[in-house]
This record gives structure tokens, sequence and C-alpha cells, in this order.
């Protein structure tokens, strides 16, 4: 099924796997966009949700922030939110109600706000209200567009040096090397040679399960968002070591019968005991989980590593939809529930 390229093209109707395979071009696009503060940034609180959430957590892997952050998704934001906090609203389609309610509240704390967005009310009320706004292309779906995201990120807060300048020049050789490693999982490369579609394969029927290192968290996340909403198949993930905390004994008891399918990102850039850790649990729950399908990261740097894993996971959730027989772009189900909220 997974070579058959006209299968492929009815069901993803809308090249969703194009997408994923463009998506280097996505971290070098430059917002014309000139943001001065107006009082010193003592912390930064970003608010989205889903999509528009994710890409947020990378900065905690790379390349780091100075000030602290806070990731919400809520109607509400946090009780230190204050003129010396950085709000930044992010919402791809700009009509996200949680957002569109932190906003306002944003506002009233004398926060300075930036937008992000690529229409929809959010981005109307930037205008009216004369915010800084990175204007995002629009045209597909959140989960698709997340580098843009992190572009618009390192833009905006590289020169406030919140973040390490230099990520912005890192970003332009990534985006080179990431373009060159997308080729062996493109729809034309046969089962046998294509280690998107074989994991894909090995995934279907299952309830997906994805672990990580705090490293590559971001792009356990992300692989947790595609799979849920490209291959509308349940999934979740946890990272080391809080799995050996707390989720790590329940592999140990019920349910017995357990149709998951378990995926571990192994980083050789993790901690050298989150290492161990993946080792010696796979070890003591062997015959009580099945057994994990292993993602080693390619790349030199924790950078590399995110961004090929996070792509590969795309490619994996796509071909998880196609073998569905679902198209991986819309996401109807999420239209009826906005429908329903707003009767």
């Amino acid at each position: 099924m997974l070579d058959d390229l006209k299968y492929i093209h009815q069901r993803d109707a809308q090249d969703a796997l194009g997408v994923a395979e463009k998506q280097w071009q996505q971290l070098v696009r430059s917002y014309d966009v000139l943001f001065q503060p107006k009082t010193e940034i003592s912390n930064v609180v970003f608010a989205g949700m889903g999509g528009s959430r994710w890409p947020a957590f990378y900065l905690l892997t790379w390349p780091g922030v100075s000030v602290p952050l806070t990731i919400c998704g809520d109607y509400k934001i946090p009780q230190h939110v204050d003129e010396h906090t950085l709000f930044i609203a992010s919402s791809y389609s700009g009509n996200t109600e949680e957002i569109i309610s932190s906003i306002h509240e944003a506002e009233s704390r004398g926060a300075q706000i930036v937008v992000m967005a690529s229409g929809g009310k959010l981005q109307q009320l930037a205008q009216e209200k004369n915010l800084p706004l990175y204007s995002l292309p629009s045209g597909t779906q959140p989960r698709m567009s997340s580098f843009y995201f992190i572009a618009a990120l390192l833009e905006l807060l590289a020169p406030l040096g919140i973040i390490n300048k230099k990520a912005l020049e890192e970003r332009v050789t990534i985006s080179e090397w990431l373009k060159n490693q997308t080729h062996s999982w493109g729809p034309e490369v046969p089962v046998s040679q294509n280690a998107a579609k074989q994991l894909a394969l090995e995934l279907m029927g299952k309830t997906v399960i994805i672990y990580s290192g705090p490293l590559m968290a971001p792009a356990a996340r992300k692989w947790k968002i595609c799979i849920n909403e490209s291959a509308k198949n349940l999934a979740w993930w946890n990272e080391y070591p809080e799995f050996n905390h707390n989720e790590f004994i329940g592999w140990s008891g019920q349910p017995t019968d357990k149709p998951f399918g378990v995926v571990e990102i192994r980083s050789n850039l993790e901690h050298k005991r989150v290492q161990q850790r993946f080792v010696v649990s796979e070890r003591l729950l062997s015959g009580k989980r099945p057994m994990p399908e292993i993602v080693v990261p390619v790349g030199d740097n924790v950078a590399q590593q995110l961004f090929w894993t996070s792509v590969f996971g795309d490619f994996v959730s796509i071909y998880l939809a196609i073998l569905n027989g679902v198209n991986p772009t819309p996401v109807d189900l999420v239209e009826k529930l906005k429908e329903e909220l707003n009767r």
C-alpha cells in the first residue's frame, strides 16, 4: 500500500508529504518586524494551544533562554505577568478563543505584547492596537507550520539577547543540512529503503506511546500531536527520567492485553544516566510491554537532532494516516467542536 503512489496521492489529497519534505524552508523565513521593549524584560510568557504552542518548548532545549519562560495554554495567564513581561500570543488561525481571552488579560496587566498568527481575530486585533505582528503564511495546519513559529521566535528573541544571537546564523546551516536528510523518507522511496514507512507499518492498529529524554522532549511532543491529528490515531508521550517515577510501574500491571506501539527516541546527547535508564527500563519491562521501536536521532548537535527527529515523526504520522485510510491534513472533529462551542 505504501509503495502505491496513486493510492498515496489519493489519500494525501492536500500533499501533507510535500509540506513535510519542505519544512526546512520554514526555518529561514524572514519577518520584517521591529519590536522595541518599553521597559526591561524580566520574563517571557508564551500563550498558545496545540501546534501553535509546541514550538515554544523547543526554545528550552535549543537555543535556550536567558530569562524565565512560561508556556501556557489556558484562558487565564500567570499571576506574575506585568509590564516587564514579554507576552507572546500565538495562534496560527488567529481565532483560538483561549488565546484571545488571555491577550486581553495580558493587556490589562500592562504586558508588552507580540502576536504570531496567519489571520483571524488575533491578527485583526494586532493591527487595530498596533501590536508587533509576525504574520505567518496561511494555507496549512498549525502542526505543519511549526518551523515558521520557530523562525519568528528566533528573530524576536535574538536581538533582545534573550536567546543566543548565533541561533539566527545556525538556523541557516541547519536548514540546508535538514534539506538533505529528508529525501530517503519520500513517497517514491520503497518500504524496503524507507525508515518512515517501515515504522508506520509497525505502529498500524496500535495506540502509540512515545518516550524521550529531556533534550528530545519537544520532538516527542510533536510526534504525539501529529499522530493524533494527522493519523487520527490515539497517542501520548512522556519523558525520562520522570517516566521511571510513575508510568514505569503502570506497565507492570493492568491492562494485561496491551495493544500499544512503543517508540523510544534515544539521543546520544542525553545525560548519560538518562541513556542508561532507557536500557535498564527495557530490560526490567521485558515481557510486560511491547518491545520498543527505537529511533536514534541523526545529527552532530542538539538542534540537528531535534529537527531531524521532528520531521521524521511527521513522515511517520502521514504514512500512518494513509495506512488508516484517512486524509492526513484536515482535523474535522476540532472544527466541529468549535462550532458546537460557539452555538
